[in-house]
């Protein structure tokens, strides 16, 4: 142990923080100051410099570090981090039920560490990782039923418990857009006399805005979320008004209103399922490939994603003036069956 300890004062590094502590710290706040070869210190460079400036949510690499990294090397020389650490660290993520979060943060790690080499702060990454410790995500392919939308949208309130939730999942599933993307709408993004919501360049995915079509449906629908945001900037305000409100909310709100959607009829789905059983609705109902992939905002391979800048909005419109239609009448027919029994 004096020898170890000796080593690392030669290779100009303080022994305490070249071992692993007996108990995590817990919550540390990563802080640009001290020795800029601690763990905080090369979390909150990182965060600052990189994650930042390059990442449109933060506040997710944020969580992971916070959770995970600095709690278990809290006080760490990040020169003596080894591999076999890195493998330690992400086996207990998998080892408590969270293989995805795993994934999660063995990517935020390898980038980290990189950014570390290019910062001159190490001169190797301990993350050498030949597969993904949560082992391969399988793509989801959740779509819902017919049976499960006419359930769903002959009382949206019964499912949901929570008004605006039920306006949240109605619009997601008329425009197929993502949940993030409506939670950081501005009422400025949206013209309900022209039917239209713009999302902004640095709201959507890939930081390639666009224009959707909004059917009469989707026009009530933000109209109804108007009333509920009483005065404030954002269609979804958090409480207080003065901020959106954070995208995991909607996805945890949905979850406690699971049991009562079991109870209609619907099996588990989560917010970005809407968008599946659009963009299939689409299909279904003959709308093209390449218009029902622009309703999505999805990125055109090849030479026509490079050249072709037209906007599509009046073939958007028509498609999902088609989709609006085609839930109407499932809602439509679900009321019947109830009314004639």
């Amino acid at each position: 142990m004096i020898r170890r300890q000796r080593e690392f004062l030669v290779q100009g590094i303080d022994p305490r923080r070249a071992m692993p502590r007996r108990r995590p710290l817990g919550r540390i706040s990563a802080q640009l100051s001290g020795d800029e070869h601690t763990i905080e210190f090369l979390a909150a460079d990182f965060m600052e410099r990189f994650v930042r400036p390059h990442r449109k949510r933060p506040a997710y690499v944020d969580a992971i570090l916070e959770k995970d990294v600095l709690p278990n090397w809290a006080g760490r020389d990040v020169r003596t981090i080894k591999p076999r650490e890195v493998i330690n660290l992400l086996d207990k993520i998998v080892a408590r039920g969270s293989p995805i979060m795993a994934n999660r943060t063995a990517a935020v790690l390898d980038q980290m560490f990189r950014f570390a080499i290019h910062r001159a702060l190490v001169d190797d990454s301990p993350v050498k990782l030949l597969m993904r410790p949560g082992g391969k995500e399988k793509a989801r392919a959740r779509v819902l039923t017919d049976e499960e939308l006419k359930a769903f949208l002959s009382d949206p309130r019964a499912c949901t418990r929570f008004e605006r939730l039920s306006h949240v999942i109605t619009l997601l599933l008329l425009t197929g857009q993502r949940r993030g993307e409506l939670a950081l709408a501005k009422w400025s993004d949206l013209d309900l006399k022209e039917r239209t919501w713009a999302i902004r360049d640095e709201n959507a995915k890939g930081g390639r805005g666009h224009v959707v079509p909004l059917s009469d449906w989707a026009v009530e629908e933000f109209a109804a979320l108007k009333r509920e945001a009483e005065g404030s900037p954002w269609v979804l305000p958090a409480a207080g008004g003065s901020h959106h409100i954070d995208p995991r909310q909607l996805t945890r709100s949905l979850a406690k209103c699971l049991a009562r959607f079991r109870q209609r009829g619907i099996k588990h789905f989560v917010l970005h399922d809407l968008r599946r059983t659009c963009r299939t609705g689409l299909s279904r109902i003959k709308v093209e490939p390449h218009i029902a992939e622009r309703v999505l905002n999805h990125v055109q391979p090849g030479v026509v994603g490079v050249y072709d800048r037209h906007g599509y909005l009046d073939e958007k419109r028509a498609a999902l003036e088609k989709w609006a239609k085609h839930l109407e009448q499932l809602a439509a027919s679900s009321r019947r069956v109830t009314e004639e029994t």
